[in-house]
């Protein structure tokens, strides 16, 4: 019942609320890119939805026109050379985010849920399938998120994606988000160009 009629509501109530209340500051954040950059503040990107399906992500552009199109930022040489100056604290404070709103007013995305994967990400996309973490809406954040985000390697995003999975509920949705807002305070677990990096550091 929760899945799917109470979560959608919440998620049509809440995300279209947001943008009200940030449309403001999102034309500011896109003025912010554009002068630094030319090229659209948007970019829209290929990612995986619910049953494996594709839709496009929508995201504000954080790295120059010339970065590499869908690679997966952990897979690029020095990703730090693309960021734009605003991007930097964008990523930081996961403002870079805030387009996904519409992703969820649409129906591709819920507020929580398992982070939507890239198309070509097939090695996440396997895991998943051992879960069943491919057959729920991904989220604009997860269980994965607030657990280690990028400092995670794919089979441990994948075991929490799965946890999420046999959790969810509105009691652990609204811990979810309430454990992002303050991680995105503290910006934890953001580490450019490295997945499995709590997994180095501790070796």
């Amino acid at each position: 019942m929760y899945r799917l009629f109470v979560k959608r509501l919440l998620d049509i109530a809440l995300s279209l609320a947001a943008l009200v209340v940030l449309a403001v500051p999102m034309c500011v954040f896109a003025m912010m890119i554009k002068l630094e950059d030319r090229g659209s503040a948007l970019f829209a990107q290929k990612r995986v939805g619910i049953h494996k399906r594709h839709f496009m992500m929508y995201k504000f552009r954080s790295m120059r026109n010339d970065t590499p199109h869908d690679v997966p930022t952990h897979m690029l040489e020095n990703p730090e050379q693309y960021l734009l100056r605003c991007g930097k604290w964008m990523r930081k404070y996961s403002i870079d985010e805030l387009p996904q709103i519409i992703n969820i007013l649409k129906g591709d995305m819920s507020i929580v849920g398992p982070r939507p994967a890239l198309w070509n990400q097939y090695d996440l996309l396997a895991e998943r399938d051992r879960y069943g973490a491919n057959d729920i809406k991904p989220g604009l954040t997860g269980w994965a998120q607030i657990n280690g985000r990028d400092e995670l390697e794919i089979s441990e995003k994948a075991r929490y994606d799965g946890e999420y999975v046999q959790r969810e509920s509105f009691a652990f949705d609204v811990m979810c988000v309430w454990r992002t807002v303050i991680n995105a305070v503290r910006h934890e677990g953001v580490v450019e160009g490295g997945t499995g990096a709590k997994h180095i550091q501790q070796s």
